[in-house]
């Protein structure tokens, strides 16, 4: 039995107290960069552990060394066609829940080769500019109203 997605993912935005976002360049599909993604492993899974499975899973980072945040923003759009035989027949939109995660600066990085061939720490004007996605670009220039600069020069 196959075994397809779930139409419903998260967005993590990872970001350091300066707003530097980091950008990872998509193996399937060179020169298409993007923030964490992933949908949820199964239907109850709650959304901040899709999240915190995601950072790992796609960066290394551990969550709990920085600020994750729910920011309450959540977006429909059509999946690509270029992905769409991953999920069930007829399925043709997703939905997505976006979180923000604060880390150090020099915050280590170790990218999963399946997925991401290399990664960039960006400004976040210049990070949203690189996406490829529109919701990603729209996520990462958000940032400004989800950074908690007091909050976060405790990191």
């Amino acid at each position: 039995m196959t075994q397809y997605k779930i139409p419903e993912s998260v967005l993590v935005v990872i970001y350091t107290p300066a707003m530097n976002v980091l950008v990872m360049e998509r193996t399937d599909k060179p020169e298409f960069w993007q923030s964490v993604t992933g949908s949820r492993d199964t239907p109850d899974e709650p959304l901040l552990q899709t999240a915190v499975r995601e950072v790992a899973e796609e960066t290394g980072i551990d969550a709990a060394c920085g600020l994750l945040t729910d920011w309450q923003l959540r977006n429909v759009y059509e999946i690509y066609p270029v992905w769409r035989h991953r999920y069930a027949p007829g399925v043709t939109q997703n939905t997505e829940h976006v979180f923000g995660l604060c880390v150090p600066e020099g915050t280590a990085v170790t990218l999963a080769p399946r997925e991401h061939l290399r990664y960039r720490w960006l400004p976040w004007r210049e990070a949203a500019d690189l996406c490829f996605s529109p919701s990603n670009t729209e996520a990462i220039l958000l940032l400004p109203r989800y950074h908690q600069p007091e909050v976060m020069s405790a990191l």
